[in-house]
Protein backbone atom coordinates (compact mmCIF):
# COMPACT_ATOMS: atom_id res chain seq x y z
CA UNK A 1 0.00 0.00 0.00
CA UNK A 2 1.00 3.96 -0.66
CA UNK A 3 0.58 5.99 2.04
CA UNK A 4 1.29 9.67 1.52
CA UNK A 5 1.78 11.08 5.31
CA UNK A 6 1.27 14.81 5.79
CA UNK A 7 3.29 16.66 8.47
CA UNK A 8 3.53 19.72 10.23
CA UNK A 9 6.68 19.52 11.29
CA UNK A 10 10.04 16.87 10.39
CA UNK A 11 9.47 14.15 12.72
CA UNK A 12 12.83 13.58 14.13
CA UNK A 13 15.02 13.61 16.67
CA UNK A 14 11.99 11.50 18.81
CA UNK A 15 12.59 13.62 21.88
CA UNK A 16 9.27 14.27 23.82
CA UNK A 17 5.72 14.84 22.07
CA UNK A 18 4.45 15.51 18.91
CA UNK A 19 8.21 14.53 17.40
CA UNK A 20 8.44 10.89 19.13
CA UNK A 21 4.85 10.11 18.54
CA UNK A 22 5.13 11.00 14.92
CA UNK A 23 8.64 9.96 14.06
CA UNK A 24 7.32 6.34 15.73
CA UNK A 25 5.07 6.00 13.95
CA UNK A 26 6.31 6.86 10.86
CA UNK A 27 8.71 4.22 11.43
CA UNK A 28 6.19 1.37 12.40
CA UNK A 29 4.11 2.15 9.31
CA UNK A 30 7.14 1.98 6.95
CA UNK A 31 7.59 -1.42 7.64
CA UNK A 32 4.53 -2.55 6.76
CA UNK A 33 3.89 0.39 3.61
CA UNK A 34 5.52 2.16 1.42
CA UNK A 35 5.32 6.09 3.18
CA UNK A 36 5.89 9.35 1.01
CA UNK A 37 6.84 11.62 3.51
CA UNK A 38 5.72 15.93 2.91
CA UNK A 39 6.91 18.08 5.86
CA UNK A 40 7.15 21.64 6.95
CA UNK A 41 10.29 22.51 7.89
CA UNK A 42 10.39 24.44 11.49
CA UNK A 43 13.41 25.44 11.40
CA UNK A 44 14.10 27.09 14.71
CA UNK A 45 12.40 24.24 16.16
CA UNK A 46 14.66 21.43 14.52
CA UNK A 47 17.90 23.18 15.03
CA UNK A 48 17.35 23.33 18.66
CA UNK A 49 16.28 19.78 18.88
CA UNK A 50 19.94 18.98 17.48
CA UNK A 51 22.21 21.81 18.02
CA UNK A 52 25.14 19.71 17.95
CA UNK A 53 24.58 19.78 14.30
CA UNK A 54 25.48 22.47 11.47
CA UNK A 55 22.73 21.04 8.90
CA UNK A 56 19.94 19.64 11.17
CA UNK A 57 17.94 19.34 8.08
CA UNK A 58 20.44 16.80 6.28
CA UNK A 59 20.77 14.48 9.70
CA UNK A 60 16.92 14.53 10.40
CA UNK A 61 16.01 13.25 6.20
CA UNK A 62 19.25 10.90 6.45
CA UNK A 63 17.36 9.01 9.43
CA UNK A 64 13.93 9.56 7.88
CA UNK A 65 14.98 8.32 5.11
CA UNK A 66 15.33 4.95 6.54
CA UNK A 67 11.78 4.65 6.62
CA UNK A 68 9.63 6.22 4.40
CA UNK A 69 9.81 5.66 0.39
CA UNK A 70 10.55 9.36 -0.20
CA UNK A 71 10.45 12.50 1.18
CA UNK A 72 9.98 16.12 0.73
CA UNK A 73 10.37 19.33 2.36
CA UNK A 74 8.49 22.47 2.44
CA UNK A 75 8.89 26.15 3.93
CA UNK A 76 6.71 27.89 6.14
CA UNK A 77 5.14 31.02 4.50
CA UNK A 78 5.27 33.59 7.42
CA UNK A 79 8.81 32.16 8.08
CA UNK A 80 9.83 34.45 5.39
CA UNK A 81 8.36 37.38 6.15
CA UNK A 82 9.11 40.08 8.53
CA UNK A 83 6.85 39.31 12.18
CA UNK A 84 5.24 36.72 10.26
CA UNK A 85 3.35 34.81 12.78
CA UNK A 86 1.25 38.68 13.42
CA UNK A 87 0.80 38.56 9.65
CA UNK A 88 -0.56 35.71 9.76
CA UNK A 89 -2.69 35.82 13.01
CA UNK A 90 -4.10 39.13 11.69
CA UNK A 91 -5.22 37.89 8.37
CA UNK A 92 -6.80 34.59 10.42
CA UNK A 93 -8.92 37.45 12.28
CA UNK A 94 -9.76 39.74 9.56
CA UNK A 95 -11.00 36.75 7.68
CA UNK A 96 -12.57 35.10 10.43
CA UNK A 97 -10.71 32.02 10.14
CA UNK A 98 -8.22 30.18 12.81
CA UNK A 99 -4.93 31.18 13.45
CA UNK A 100 -4.70 27.25 13.12
CA UNK A 101 -6.08 27.26 10.04
CA UNK A 102 -4.00 29.60 8.60
CA UNK A 103 -0.13 29.37 9.34
CA UNK A 104 0.33 25.88 6.88
CA UNK A 105 -1.13 27.60 3.38
CA UNK A 106 1.11 27.95 0.71
CA UNK A 107 1.07 27.82 -2.83
CA UNK A 108 4.06 25.90 -3.54
CA UNK A 109 2.98 23.22 -1.07
CA UNK A 110 -0.49 22.96 -2.80
CA UNK A 111 1.60 22.40 -6.15
CA UNK A 112 3.46 19.97 -4.86
CA UNK A 113 1.08 17.56 -3.33
CA UNK A 114 -1.20 18.24 -5.67
CA UNK A 115 1.14 16.71 -8.37
CA UNK A 116 2.40 14.13 -5.55
CA UNK A 117 -1.18 12.86 -5.71
CA UNK A 118 -1.80 13.28 -9.60
CA UNK A 119 1.24 10.78 -9.69
CA UNK A 120 1.31 9.07 -6.42
CA UNK A 121 -1.22 6.48 -7.04
CA UNK A 122 -1.86 7.04 -3.43
CA UNK A 123 -3.91 4.02 -1.71
CA UNK A 124 -4.74 6.77 1.14
CA UNK A 125 -3.72 9.73 3.10
CA UNK A 126 -2.50 10.56 6.68
CA UNK A 127 -2.85 14.28 7.63
CA UNK A 128 -1.42 14.59 10.97
CA UNK A 129 -2.64 17.30 12.29
CA UNK A 130 -6.29 19.74 11.55
CA UNK A 131 -4.08 23.09 10.35
CA UNK A 132 -2.99 20.45 7.17
CA UNK A 133 -6.95 20.20 6.46
CA UNK A 134 -6.52 23.43 4.21
CA UNK A 135 -5.30 20.99 1.40
CA UNK A 136 -8.10 18.45 2.24
CA UNK A 137 -9.69 19.37 -1.20
CA UNK A 138 -6.81 18.16 -3.25
CA UNK A 139 -7.41 14.31 -2.06
CA UNK A 140 -10.92 14.03 -4.24
CA UNK A 141 -11.80 9.91 -3.83
CA UNK A 142 -9.08 9.11 -1.79
CA UNK A 143 -9.60 7.78 1.82
CA UNK A 144 -8.56 10.41 4.70
CA UNK A 145 -7.06 9.61 8.14
CA UNK A 146 -6.82 13.23 9.95
CA UNK A 147 -4.97 12.64 13.39
CA UNK A 148 -5.54 14.71 16.08
CA UNK A 149 -2.66 15.33 19.01
CA UNK A 150 -4.90 16.88 21.26
CA UNK A 151 -8.30 18.71 21.16
CA UNK A 152 -7.04 21.33 19.79
CA UNK A 153 -9.67 23.80 19.99
CA UNK A 154 -11.01 22.69 23.71
CA UNK A 155 -7.31 22.78 24.80
CA UNK A 156 -7.55 26.66 23.85
CA UNK A 157 -10.75 26.68 25.40
CA UNK A 158 -9.01 25.71 28.76
CA UNK A 159 -5.82 28.05 28.08
CA UNK A 160 -8.48 30.98 27.90
CA UNK A 161 -9.75 29.77 31.23
CA UNK A 162 -6.53 29.96 32.93
CA UNK A 163 -5.56 33.38 31.35
CA UNK A 164 -5.24 36.51 33.29
CA UNK A 165 -4.77 39.08 30.34
CA UNK A 166 -8.84 39.89 29.13
CA UNK A 167 -7.22 40.55 25.54
CA UNK A 168 -5.48 37.35 24.96
CA UNK A 169 -8.21 35.26 27.35
CA UNK A 170 -10.61 37.06 24.50
CA UNK A 171 -8.30 36.01 21.77
CA UNK A 172 -7.76 32.35 22.62
CA UNK A 173 -12.11 32.34 23.03
CA UNK A 174 -12.16 33.31 19.54
CA UNK A 175 -9.49 31.31 18.28
CA UNK A 176 -11.57 28.21 19.99
CA UNK A 177 -14.83 29.20 18.37
CA UNK A 178 -13.55 29.13 14.92
CA UNK A 179 -11.33 26.26 14.83
CA UNK A 180 -13.82 23.83 16.66
CA UNK A 181 -16.02 25.14 13.57
CA UNK A 182 -12.61 23.53 11.33
CA UNK A 183 -12.63 20.36 13.81
CA UNK A 184 -16.51 19.85 13.08
CA UNK A 185 -16.35 19.87 9.05
CA UNK A 186 -12.90 18.17 8.82
CA UNK A 187 -13.63 15.03 11.25
CA UNK A 188 -16.70 14.57 9.61
CA UNK A 189 -15.40 14.50 6.12
CA UNK A 190 -12.18 12.52 7.26
CA UNK A 191 -12.82 9.01 6.98
CA UNK A 192 -11.58 7.76 9.82
CA UNK A 193 -9.88 10.44 13.35
CA UNK A 194 -7.28 8.87 14.87
CA UNK A 195 -7.24 10.57 19.10
CA UNK A 196 -4.48 9.34 21.27
CA UNK A 197 -6.90 8.12 23.87
CA UNK A 198 -11.31 7.32 24.42
CA UNK A 199 -11.25 10.21 26.62
CA UNK A 200 -10.69 12.77 23.34
CA UNK A 201 -12.05 10.38 21.02
CA UNK A 202 -15.41 11.02 23.47
CA UNK A 203 -14.80 14.63 24.12
CA UNK A 204 -14.59 15.21 20.43
CA UNK A 205 -17.78 13.07 18.91
CA UNK A 206 -19.63 15.18 21.96
CA UNK A 207 -18.56 18.59 20.81
CA UNK A 208 -18.92 17.90 17.19
CA UNK A 209 -21.73 15.29 16.78
CA UNK A 210 -20.43 12.07 15.82
CA UNK A 211 -17.45 11.25 13.47
CA UNK A 212 -15.96 7.88 13.21
CA UNK A 213 -12.48 7.76 15.45
CA UNK A 214 -10.24 5.35 16.23
CA UNK A 215 -7.68 5.31 19.48
CA UNK A 216 -4.23 5.03 18.93
CA UNK A 217 -2.46 5.49 21.81
CA UNK A 218 0.68 7.25 22.49
CA UNK A 219 3.85 4.59 23.19
CA UNK A 220 7.40 4.06 24.05
CA UNK A 221 9.99 3.08 21.61
CA UNK A 222 11.30 0.20 24.60
CA UNK A 223 14.54 -0.78 22.97
CA UNK A 224 15.28 3.21 23.97
CA UNK A 225 13.59 3.90 27.26
CA UNK A 226 13.68 1.11 30.15
CA UNK A 227 15.54 0.98 33.62
CA UNK A 228 19.11 0.84 34.39
CA UNK A 229 19.64 -0.17 37.86
CA UNK A 230 23.22 0.42 37.37
CA UNK A 231 22.80 3.98 37.98
CA UNK A 232 22.54 4.97 41.56
CA UNK A 233 19.81 6.89 42.62
CA UNK A 234 20.37 10.35 43.71
CA UNK A 235 19.03 10.89 47.52
CA UNK A 236 15.99 13.33 47.95
CA UNK A 237 16.23 13.98 43.93
CA UNK A 238 13.17 15.37 41.39
CA UNK A 239 13.24 15.51 37.84
CA UNK A 240 10.57 17.72 35.79
CA UNK A 241 11.09 16.78 32.26
CA UNK A 242 8.87 18.40 29.02
CA UNK A 243 9.16 21.66 26.51
CA UNK A 244 8.63 24.65 28.83
CA UNK A 245 7.60 26.56 25.51
CA UNK A 246 4.38 24.42 25.38
CA UNK A 247 2.60 26.31 27.70
CA UNK A 248 1.16 22.70 30.37
CA UNK A 249 4.77 22.23 30.91
CA UNK A 250 5.19 25.75 31.61
CA UNK A 251 2.66 26.36 33.96
CA UNK A 252 3.16 22.69 35.61
CA UNK A 253 6.74 24.37 36.72
CA UNK A 254 5.46 27.60 37.51
CA UNK A 255 2.96 25.83 40.05
CA UNK A 256 5.97 23.53 41.33
CA UNK A 257 8.26 26.82 41.97
CA UNK A 258 5.29 28.86 43.37
CA UNK A 259 3.79 26.46 44.97
CA UNK A 260 5.37 22.59 45.61
CA UNK A 261 9.43 23.93 45.70
CA UNK A 262 8.79 26.28 48.68
CA UNK A 263 7.18 23.35 50.85
CA UNK A 264 9.59 20.82 49.80
CA UNK A 265 12.46 23.41 51.11
CA UNK A 266 11.11 23.24 54.54
CA UNK A 267 10.20 19.72 55.25
CA UNK A 268 12.52 17.87 52.69
CA UNK A 269 15.20 20.48 52.86
CA UNK A 270 18.31 18.44 51.65
CA UNK A 271 16.23 18.15 48.05
CA UNK A 272 17.48 19.11 44.90
CA UNK A 273 15.25 19.24 41.28
CA UNK A 274 16.84 18.83 37.75
CA UNK A 275 14.38 20.83 35.12
CA UNK A 276 14.82 19.39 32.07
CA UNK A 277 13.02 21.03 28.54
CA UNK A 278 13.94 23.43 25.82
CA UNK A 279 12.36 27.07 26.47
CA UNK A 280 13.32 27.17 30.26
CA UNK A 281 12.13 31.09 31.17
CA UNK A 282 14.17 34.10 32.42
CA UNK A 283 12.27 33.37 35.86
CA UNK A 284 13.04 30.08 36.22
CA UNK A 285 17.04 30.51 35.04
CA UNK A 286 16.68 33.29 37.17
CA UNK A 287 16.13 31.14 40.44
CA UNK A 288 18.29 28.55 39.24
CA UNK A 289 21.22 31.29 39.56
CA UNK A 290 20.63 31.86 43.35
CA UNK A 291 19.25 28.29 44.48
CA UNK A 292 22.02 25.60 44.01
CA UNK A 293 19.72 22.63 44.35
CA UNK A 294 17.06 24.45 41.68
CA UNK A 295 18.73 23.24 38.58
CA UNK A 296 17.69 24.39 34.88
CA UNK A 297 18.93 22.01 32.01
CA UNK A 298 17.22 23.53 28.92
CA UNK A 299 16.89 20.95 25.92
CA UNK A 300 19.11 17.50 26.40
CA UNK A 301 20.59 15.02 24.02
CA UNK A 302 19.55 12.10 26.26
CA UNK A 303 17.03 12.49 28.93
CA UNK A 304 17.32 8.59 30.17
CA UNK A 305 20.04 9.83 32.90
CA UNK A 306 18.02 12.14 34.71
CA UNK A 307 15.23 9.63 34.92
CA UNK A 308 17.57 7.15 36.18
CA UNK A 309 19.32 9.19 39.09
CA UNK A 310 15.92 10.51 40.19
CA UNK A 311 14.45 9.53 43.38
CA UNK A 312 11.43 11.14 42.23
CA UNK A 313 9.74 12.12 39.28
CA UNK A 314 7.58 14.86 39.14
CA UNK A 315 4.50 15.57 36.45
CA UNK A 316 2.17 18.41 38.23
CA UNK A 317 0.61 19.41 34.67
CA UNK A 318 -3.10 20.58 35.20
CA UNK A 319 -3.76 21.75 31.63
CA UNK A 320 -3.65 20.80 28.32
CA UNK A 321 -4.74 17.70 26.12
CA UNK A 322 -3.93 14.47 24.99
CA UNK A 323 -1.90 11.84 26.24
CA UNK A 324 1.65 12.67 27.81
CA UNK A 325 4.14 10.94 26.38
CA UNK A 326 6.48 12.09 29.24
CA UNK A 327 4.28 10.13 31.65
CA UNK A 328 5.10 6.77 29.28
CA UNK A 329 8.68 7.55 29.08
CA UNK A 330 8.58 7.72 32.90
CA UNK A 331 6.97 4.73 33.00
CA UNK A 332 8.78 2.53 30.90
CA UNK A 333 12.47 3.62 32.75
CA UNK A 334 11.24 2.08 36.13
CA UNK A 335 10.64 6.19 37.46
CA UNK A 336 9.02 6.58 40.80
CA UNK A 337 6.16 9.15 39.65
CA UNK A 338 3.90 11.37 41.31
CA UNK A 339 1.32 13.38 39.01
CA UNK A 340 -1.29 15.21 39.29
CA UNK A 341 -4.27 12.55 37.80
CA UNK A 342 -4.69 15.36 34.99
CA UNK A 343 -1.15 14.45 33.32
CA UNK A 344 -1.90 10.51 33.70
CA UNK A 345 -5.78 10.97 31.87
CA UNK A 346 -5.59 8.60 28.74
CA UNK A 347 -3.10 6.20 30.10
CA UNK A 348 -4.46 3.00 32.28
CA UNK A 349 -2.54 3.34 35.34
CA UNK A 350 -3.65 2.83 38.69
CA UNK A 351 -2.90 4.98 41.73
CA UNK A 352 -1.06 3.27 44.21
CA UNK A 353 0.28 0.91 42.18
CA UNK A 354 1.76 2.12 38.71
CA UNK A 355 1.86 6.27 39.75
CA UNK A 356 0.93 8.34 42.87
CA UNK A 357 -1.26 10.88 42.42
CA UNK A 358 -1.13 13.99 43.72
CA UNK A 359 -3.57 17.09 43.44
CA UNK A 360 -2.40 19.64 46.18
CA UNK A 361 1.55 20.70 47.31
CA UNK A 362 0.85 18.89 50.26
CA UNK A 363 0.09 15.56 48.43
CA UNK A 364 3.42 16.01 46.96
CA UNK A 365 5.49 16.52 49.75
CA UNK A 366 3.32 13.56 51.71
CA UNK A 367 3.86 10.90 49.15
CA UNK A 368 7.91 11.67 48.91
CA UNK A 369 8.09 11.36 53.03
CA UNK A 370 6.01 8.40 52.90
CA UNK A 371 8.27 6.70 49.90
CA UNK A 372 11.37 7.79 51.84
CA UNK A 373 10.14 5.89 54.82
CA UNK A 374 8.75 2.94 52.81
CA UNK A 375 11.39 1.53 50.04
CA UNK A 376 9.54 -1.40 49.21
CA UNK A 377 6.64 0.65 48.23
CA UNK A 378 8.79 2.54 45.94
CA UNK A 379 10.41 -0.73 44.46
CA UNK A 380 7.03 -1.95 43.96
CA UNK A 381 6.08 1.34 41.81
CA UNK A 382 9.49 1.08 39.76
CA UNK A 383 8.89 -2.25 38.80
CA UNK A 384 5.19 -1.94 37.93
CA UNK A 385 5.45 0.95 35.10
CA UNK A 386 8.19 -1.12 33.17
CA UNK A 387 5.33 -3.98 33.09
CA UNK A 388 2.42 -1.83 32.31
CA UNK A 389 4.41 -0.38 29.18
CA UNK A 390 5.67 -3.75 27.63
CA UNK A 391 1.89 -4.88 27.83
CA UNK A 392 -0.16 -1.89 26.32
CA UNK A 393 2.31 1.01 25.18
CA UNK A 394 5.14 -0.55 22.97
CA UNK A 395 5.27 1.35 19.67
CA UNK A 396 5.72 -1.86 17.78
CA UNK A 397 2.54 -3.03 18.28
CA UNK A 398 0.59 -0.03 18.42
CA UNK A 399 2.27 0.72 14.55
CA UNK A 400 0.97 -2.63 13.53
CA UNK A 401 -2.40 -1.98 14.98
CA UNK A 402 -2.48 1.48 12.71
CA UNK A 403 -1.28 -0.71 9.78
CA UNK A 404 -3.62 -3.26 10.00
CA UNK A 405 -6.45 -0.46 10.34
CA UNK A 406 -5.72 1.10 7.30
CA UNK A 407 -5.55 -2.42 5.21
CA UNK A 408 -9.39 -2.53 6.60
CA UNK A 409 -9.98 1.30 5.54
CA UNK A 410 -8.75 0.49 1.74
CA UNK A 411 -10.17 -2.26 1.36
CA UNK A 412 -13.87 -1.06 1.42
CA UNK A 413 -15.79 -1.36 -1.26
CA UNK A 414 -15.82 2.29 -2.59
CA UNK A 415 -12.30 2.61 -2.32
CA UNK A 416 -10.93 -1.40 -3.07
CA UNK A 417 -13.37 -0.11 -6.36
CA UNK A 418 -11.45 3.31 -7.06
CA UNK A 419 -7.76 1.06 -6.97
CA UNK A 420 -8.81 -1.58 -9.55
Amino acid sequence: MKVLWLSHLIPYPPKGGVLQRTFNMVKELGRYHDVTLVAFNQSGFLAASLPDHDDPLRVAKQELLKSVTSMHVLDIPEDSLPMGRYQTALRALLSGRAYNMEWLKSAKARKLISDLVSGGSFDVVHIDTISLCVYFDLFEGLPVVLNHHNFESAMLTSRADTESSPLKRLYYRYEASRLLRSESRFCHRSRLNLTCSDDDAEAMKSAIGGGNFLSVPNGVDINYFYPDRSVAVAENSIVIVGGLSWYPNREAVEYFIHDIWPLIKVRIPDTSVDIIGRGPTPAMLKLAETDEQFRVHGFVDDVRPYLWRARFYLCPIRTGGGTKLKILDALASGCCILADPFACKGIAVRDGVDVIYAQTPENYVDAMLELLDNPAREAALRKAGPELIRHRYSYTGIGRHYAEALDELVMEPVYRQRSA
